[in-house]
């Protein structure tokens, strides 16, 4: 990385047209855990809130499909 090679953080922000707050974000990710993607660089509790939402919206489908069967098994029974 530039920055660990000894450009400094102004040279980066004008050669670059970043902002210094992306910059620092930058920085901070590749020093953490080496990738840029927003999914590796999530908290625990960020990774514990996407797995409950898809968690969530499994259930509500089930839930649906429930619903679906019995309105089914209702109109055969009448």
């Amino acid at each position: 990385m530039l920055y660990q090679q000894g450009k400094t953080r102004s040279e980066l922000v004008l050669q670059y047209e970043l902002t210094p707050l992306a910059l620092d974000r930058w920085i901070k990710q590749c020093s953490t855990t080496g990738s840029f993607k927003t999914k590796d660089n999530l908290s625990t509790e960020d990774n514990e809130l996407l797995a409950l939402r898809k968690e969530n919206k499994r259930l509500l489908m089930e839930n649906d499909i429930l619903k679906q069967a019995t309105l089914i098994m209702a109109r055969k029974s009448q």
